[in-house]
């Protein structure tokens, strides 16, 4: 693995975060069984692709892109899905959440092998 393919797996496991986030409100506390199976399988996919990431970017980074991308992400979702639609100080809060990931990413130290 080289580090093309852990922002790849970074980007998989982002995805599978979202899968697990968008289906826990339909777990309804863990009494429903399949979106808790989804939940339980996407979240332990996520992490099995983060681990292999974090041996490449550091921990601070990964988890600042996974957090913050993640936050969005299930936001987007949430308005679709729940249409929990946000106010503007939230769309604000999260266009800052995205520079922030961005600006970690350029400003990084990371070494292409």
């Amino acid at each position: 693995m080289n580090l093309t393919y852990a922002y790849i797996f970074l980007v998989v496991a982002i995805i599978f975060e979202l899968i697990s986030t968008s289906f826990l409100k339909d777990t309804n506390g863990f009494t429903n069984f399949y979106p808790s199976l989804i939940v339980i399988i996407s979240l332990c996919i996520c992490l099995f692709l983060m681990s292999h990431t974090m041996r490449f970017i550091p921990v601070g980074i990964v988890y600042a892109s996974w957090a913050g991308l993640g936050i969005v992400g299930i936001t987007i979702i949430a308005v679709i899905k729940y249409n929990q639609v946000p106010n503007i100080p939230t769309i604000i809060g999260l266009s800052l959440i995205v520079l922030g990931v961005i600006i970690v990413h350029l400003m990084n130290d990371i070494k292409v092998d």
